[in-house]
C-alpha cells in the first residue's frame, strides 16, 4: 500500500470518528468550493446538495432524526493520485430509535477527492430499512423525519 493511500484511509477514518462524536465539520470543512453530495432516495435524508450551508442543514437534520447513530467502517478502498482520488467506503450505521427500536443499516459511500478536497460524494443505504427507521422517528413525534429531501 502506498503512503498516499494510507494517509487517505487514515483521514477518512478520522472524519468518521469526528462524525461519531457529533461533529460533522471535519467533513464539511473538507468540501471543495464546488462539490456535489448526493444521498439516493426520496426521503428526509435524501437529495442533492452543492453548498456548504445546505450540508450543515443536512447534518443538523441527520443528528436531529438519528441522534445516536454511529458509523463502523468495514472497508475503505482508495484508488488514484492526489489530482483525482476515488474512495469507496462500506460501513455499518446503527443507533437506537424512539420506542426501543434499533436501527442498523449498511452504507456505501463513493467519494472523489481532488487535491485533498471532496468534489463528489454519493451515498447509498438500504432504503427500506432507512424509511422504516424514519417512519418510527416520525411516529414518535418528529414530523421532520417525513420531510422532503434537502436539495439545492
Amino acid at each position: 500500500m502506498s503512503m498516499y493511500k494510507w494517509i487517505v484511509r487514515t483521514q477518512v477514518r478520522a472524519v468518521f470518528d469526528r462524525i461519531n462524536a457529533g461533529d460533522p465539520m471535519a467533513m464539511v470543512d473538507g468540501l471543495a468550493p464546488s462539490f456535489e453530495y448526493r444521498f439516493h432516495g426520496d426521503h428526509a435524508l435524501g437529495g442533492r446538495r452543492t453548498t456548504r450551508e445546505s450540508m450543515i442543514r443536512w447534518w443538523n437534520r441527520v443528528f436531529s432524526l438519528l441522534p445516536g447513530a454511529r458509523f463502523e467502517i468495514r472497508d475503505i478502498l482508495v484508488n488514484g493520485g492526489p489530482w483525482r482520488t476515488r474512495i469507496a467506503v462500506r460501513a455499518t450505521v446503527s443507533g437506537d430509535l424512539p420506542g426501543g427500536v434499533r436501527y442498523e443499516n449498511t452504507v456505501f459511500q463513493f467519494m472523489t477527492l481532488a487535491w485533498g478536497r471532496l468534489v463528489a460524494v454519493e451515498t447509498l443505504e438500504d432504503l427500506q430499512v432507512l424509511e422504516r427507521a424514519l417512519a418510527a422517528v416520525a411516529d414518535a413525534g418528529h414530523p421532520a423525519a417525513l420531510a422532503a429531501p434537502l436539495n439545492d
